[in-house]
């Protein structure tokens, strides 16, 4: 396909860098680009002739057709040339509305006459995916600044002063240094967890799992953040071993005990097991003052982090969480009552 889109410069549709769609006088499609075709899901023949609002519904964002009666008001000014950017709907063979970005350039004849209007579509899911990745990024690495900086200051305090410190103050700063390097790399891990998980080649390796054993190991380490931390437990006798990932399981854990720390109190937790069938569970329970009930729906979409309690983190950590116990094949669930607490729990397979 040629386009005479300029005085004396002629391009086929198809070089041009955006799907690009090309009406007449009419608002009629007479051309458009393969990438057109396949962002609006349709053969040239059933756009070829028909306007747009006709032939895939495009609508603006007040639902209104868009070019079905006329141009612009803007049209009538032979200086107007461009339309700046705007969000469009379209209707796709299957039903669905797709949301895209449409710019164009009005073609004008000698006297100032609308002819036709070049218009250039963008696939506004590909932006939405990488503004989400951006945020992705620049929220992770905000968390790892911290943890850096508490080990480079510790590192490098024992390297100028390592004669002058005592044998405990030693102890103590290379726990510390040990804690947040492993708190760099659950944020690493969780990076990668986000691009597995998205795009479904997370691997598992699972093995037979001691919840009780785990889940004691998992305490130890956050009460290194949380020297205050009471957890009060509670184990069936004979309760089976599960058959997961127990990396990704004490992922999942140390996440919800985090959590409650945060947003409840790192006192009075409560950790119970139990089993189901051919399942086993895990809950995590607070005291605190409970979630509000338009806050729960939310509690596992990405970057979602409540007003109340400390709020800090990624936003990510319960996504994660469901999306890695999903991946084994159980359930990731919360329930509240204001002004009583909140319980976390997540079931896997039993082995």
């Amino acid at each position: 396909m040629t386009a005479v889109l300029g005085a004396g410069a002629a391009l086929r549709i198809d070089e041009l860098p955006d799907p690009t769609v090309l009406l007449d006088a009419q608002r009629r499609v007479v051309e458009l680009s393969a990438g057109a075709c396949h962002l609006l899901g349709r053969r040239p023949d059933e756009l070829v002739g028909r306007t747009l609002a006709d032939s895939v519904g495009a609508r603006d964002a007040g639902g209104r057709p868009v070019w079905a009666d006329g141009w612009g008001h803007a049209a009538v000014l032979r200086s107007v040339r461009l339309v700046p950017e705007q969000l469009l709907l379209f209707r796709r063979p299957d039903g669905r509305d797709q949301i895209v970005g449409a710019a164009a350039a009005y073609r004008r004849d000698a006297g100032g006459g609308v002819t036709g209007a070049v218009v250039s579509l963008r696939d506004l899911r590909r932006r939405a995916r990488g503004e989400r990745a951006v945020e992705t990024v620049s929220t992770v690495s905000h968390e790892l600044r911290s943890p850096l900086t508490s080990v480079k200051g510790y590192t490098s305090l024992l390297l100028s002063r390592w004669d002058r410190i005592g044998d405990g103050d030693k102890k103590a700063m290379l726990a510390q240094v040990h804690h947040d390097a492993d708190r760099v790399t659950r944020l690493v891990t969780e990076l990668l967890d986000i691009s597995r998980l998205e795009s479904g080649r997370l691997a598992l390796g699972r093995r037979r799992v001691d919840l009780p054993a785990l889940a004691d190991d998992v305490v130890r380490k956050v009460r290194l953040e949380y020297p205050e931390l009471s957890v009060e437990t509670d184990w069936p006798k004979g309760l089976p071993l599960a058959w997961a990932d127990p990396d990704k399981v004490e992922q999942v854990l140390t996440n919800l005990v985090e959590n409650a720390c945060k947003y409840a109190s790192p006192r009075d937790l409560t950790l119970r097991g139990g089993h189901e069938g051919d399942q086993v569970w895990v809950s995590v329970g607070d005291h605190g003052e409970g979630i509000p009930d338009e806050d729960l729906p939310r509690l596992f979409t990405k970057f979602f982090r409540r007003d109340r309690g400390r709020p800090t983190g990624s936003g990510l950590g319960l996504w994660i969480s469901r999306g890695l116990v999903e991946a084994h094949g159980g359930r990731l669930e919360a329930t509240s009552r204001l002004g009583e607490g909140s319980t976390f729990r997540f079931t896997l397979p039993a082995s």
